[in-house]
């Protein structure tokens, strides 16, 4: 359009100033000059014949009596008679009136010259201009809406023509006249294209990823400027959105991000059920007041759109919005997790060469690798898995690289290490703090010695960038009742749904495997020591099974071995999470306190895979000075802490002699019975035959 609006200036300008055009506007201005000429010498002749002069005054033309040639003096008119002054006016009114129709038709004249004037003009200016435009509508012949606005531009020119003729500035001589008039907002920015997007630079289809989608950021806007106090705009200041941007492609949005600007989700629902694009004013629909502005025609949607985002958004929003499920059909899940293989671990080590290569860091030696992707395998918390958390990785790759910068060449597996350690460090002072009350003795944990009803339970706390394990004494106490197990977690409102179902599941595991010919007589109170704040998860359950089995059986308990995993009612040991936390956490209490080679953790038999622990851990687990076992059941758990055989059920239904479960059963047994003799005696009692 610049270079067409630039051709037909020139062509029009050059035209206009053809000796061919001045002859043919020369005859139409002659001919109307010859005609008014004859006309007027006609009045005058007429003006003559009955005595009068036409003479032109400021006022315009006037009538003037005359005689012999000459006009009459005032005094002369004063002396005529009555009849003669009659005679004259009614003469001067007559050549008046032909004076009048005379100069109608000179108007009517100059009208009609005007028109032919005006009618050469187009006729010139569309001979001139006509093979470019020609030209122009043939190259977008198969566009037929660019057809018909160019049809419409040319209409527009020959209506306008007086602007193509104009010489421009002489301070614009050096500047194409379009862009000149451009700057300027003359007549011809009219002419412009406003280029809303332009892909034409792509290969394939756009892929946009908008990071802040604002309605105006995903539609577009309308904007304006200030001029003299008032707001103005025009088509050129239609500006486009990421919307306009992916069109044809792929749009690519966080939904966390999208959902919380105004209008933006409602509005991108209505644009892909509609599958147009509808530049408006936002303003509009808060009800404020607002300038009159442009209204662009909606532009036809073709778009797939992704949105990222976590699971209980998208669970939220196909359970509560009607129109996502139609909208976004198609849902991936991406794992954080892939398979430790040798491909994968090769990837690990080309993405590692990557970062190296794009950020300019010290390449990694073969032990840094694989400790970066045992350090993948640990985040992990699989052996068989590789993290893709990728970001934190490389941010451990950096300061790794930071470090090996000031004293090697490449990063080895002491760097890596290194950056490990002091990225937990700078974020484990409330570690730090509750292990210094634990060897202070403000917070009770024994790791040496035997305690019937008691045992040492972890748990994980997690501060966001870092978690370590905490370990925690659980103890029970037992009378004679009918309550059962009692909750003091869940009577103080503290322990959550999934921990009061870990417990009430002890219930079933001992009605199942002791109370089949009599009931359970007890009354047993479970509890966190110093715990203040909510409990949450079932991995104590097993630990405070074994707690209630020591205070039945009266076996002490290692106080050494602190206990993790969930329980099922038929005594299985089942996985729990955070197992390398919990095992660091204990390991690191009995190295504050002392290392005694009988310490240790038990873990759930399926948590060994999960098993990815620090190498002082590792060492000292090796050396015989930290142990870590692995059990299926509870009946080996019980084992482990107590030294004493759990004992297998006989066919006559007792337990093997000398057991922790013959123990417990006849310690259940001899409550019950005691139980059912107190019965007795209150109602002895209250009964008045007595």
């Amino acid at each position: 359009m610049q270079r067409l609006v630039e051709a037909v200036q020139d062509e029009i300008r050059r035209a206009f100033e053809s000796d061919e055009y001045a002859a043919q506007r020369d005859q139409i201005v002659h001919s109307f000059q010859q005609q008014r000429e004859e006309l007027i010498a006609r009045v005058d002749e007429q003006a003559e014949r009955e005595g009068f002069l036409i003479q032109v005054t400021p006022v315009g033309l006037a009538t003037i009596p005359a005689r012999r040639g000459k006009p009459l003096s005032e005094e002369e008119f004063v002396a005529l008679s009555e009849k003669e002054k009659r005679e004259i006016s009614q003469k001067r009114d007559a050549i008046q009136g032909a004076l009048e129709a005379a100069f109608r038709q000179t108007r009517g004249m100059e009208n009609d010259a005007r028109e032919a004037v005006g009618k050469l003009d187009q006729q010139i200016a569309l001979y001139a201009i006509s093979h470019l435009m020609e030209d122009a509508k043939t190259r977008y012949s198969n566009l037929s809406e660019v057809v018909t606005y160019l049809g419409e531009v040319q209409k527009d020119i020959l209506q306008h023509l007086d602007e193509f003729r104009a010489e421009p500035e002489a301070e614009e001589k050096n500047v194409t006249p379009f862009l000149a008039q451009r700057d300027a907002g003359g007549p011809f920015t009219r002419y412009q294209v406003n280029v809303v997007v332009d892909n034409s630079t792509l290969t394939g289809a756009p892929v946009i990823v908008e990071s802040n989608p604002t309605y105006g950021n995903l539609f577009g806007r309308v904007e304006q400027e200030a001029q003299f106090g008032a707001l103005v705009t025009d088509f050129t200041m239609i500006r486009g959105g990421a919307l306009h941007q992916a069109n044809g492609g792929h749009l690519v949005m966080h939904v966390e991000e999208l959902l919380p600007n105004a209008f933006s989700w409602d509005s991108l629902k209505r644009a892909l059920a509609d599958r147009e694009i509808a530049i408006e004013d936002a303003s509009e629909r808060l009800g404020f007041m607002t300038t009159k502005s442009l209204r662009p025609e909606p532009i036809p949607l073709r778009v797939k759109v992704i949105l990222i985002g976590r699971p209980d958004v998208y669970n939220l929003l196909r359970a509560y919005d009607e129109d996502f499920a139609e909208l976004f059909k198609v849902k991936a899940d991406f794992d954080t997790r892939m398979d430790r293989t040798d491909e994968n671990v090769r990837d690990y080590a080309a993405f590692v060469c990557s970062l190296c290569e794009r950020e300019g860091l010290k390449h990694l030696d073969s032990s840094a690798l694989s400790r970066i992707v045992e350090h993948g395998a640990r985040i992990a918390e699989d052996q068989e898995k590789l993290s893709t958390r990728f970001g934190e990785i490389a941010d451990v790759i950096r300061e790794a690289g930071y470090y090996a910068a000031q004293e090697a060449q490449y990063v080895s597996a002491a760097h890596v290490q290194k950056a490990i350690d002091e990225r937990f460090y700078r974020s484990s002072l409330i570690q730090e703090r509750i292990q210094e009350m634990i060897a202070r003795d403000s917070i009770k944990i024994a790791v040496a010695g035997e305690c019937v009803g008691q045992v040492n339970g972890l748990s994980v706390i997690g501060l966001g960038d870092i978690a370590f394990g905490q370990p925690s004494r659980i103890t029970v106490s037992l009378s004679l009742g009918r309550e059962g197990l009692i909750d003091i977690e869940r009577e103080a409102k503290l322990g959550g749904p999934i921990h009061t179902k870990g417990v009430l599941i002890l219930s079933g595991y001992l009605a199942e495997k002791y109370a089949q010919d009599r009931p359970l007589s007890l009354s047993a109170r479970l509890v966190f020591e110093q715990s203040y704040g909510g409990v949450e998860g079932d991995s104590a359950s097993s630990t405070e099974l074994y707690a209630m089995l020591s205070s039945l059986s009266g076996l002490p308990i290692k106080q050494g071995i602190a206990v993790t995993g969930s329980v099922n009612q038929k005594g299985e040991v089942q996985a729990i999470g955070g197992v390398n936390e919990k095992i660091e956490g204990f390991y690191a209490v009995c190295k504050a306190k002392g290392l005694t080679g009988v310490q240790g953790v038990i873990v759930p038999k399926s948590n060994v895979q999960n098993l990815m622990l620090k190498e002082e851990v590792v060492e000292a687990v090796r050396d015989g000075q930290f142990h870590v076992w692995a059990v299926k059941t509870v009946d080996e758990g019980i084992e482990i802490l107590t030294g004493v055989q759990a004992g297998q059920r006989q066919e006559d239904g007792t337990f093997e002699e000398e057991t922790v479960n013959k123990l417990v059963d006849e310690r259940l047994r001899t409550m019950a019975e005691r139980m059912k003799e107190f019965g007795r005696s209150e109602s002895a009692k209250n009964d008045p035959s007595g």
